[in-house]
């Protein structure tokens, strides 16, 4: 039984130091590129709650939001294969 602990401490182990170095080169190679941001367009879609009890959705203009060019967030930005993906951005009022 105490083998068993001991193997399933080890694999914890270094699944947390494979993220970790994972992690921190992503972030390596994301400051080595000329271009480490990159821009997307999005749609804030604004849910107002109404008197009576419902909420009625108003689609906000397109904006322009910067994102990271990195599997990881780095540098206050999400990636922008995340953002690419979510484009439409709900706003709770």
């Amino acid at each position: 039984m105490q083998n068993y602990a001991a193997l399933l401490k080890r694999i914890a182990t270094a699944i947390l130091v494979l993220i970790v170095v994972l992690y921190f080169g992503d972030y390596v190679v994301m400051r080595m590129r000329s271009n480490p941001t990159g821009t997307c367009q999005i749609t804030k879609l604004y849910a107002i709650p109404q008197k009576d009890g419902k909420t009625s959705y108003e689609a906000g203009e397109p904006e322009t939001q910067t994102c990271s060019n990195s599997i990881f967030p780095h540098l206050g930005y999400s990636p922008c294969w995340y953002v690419k993906r979510h484009k439409t951005q709900q706003v709770n009022l």
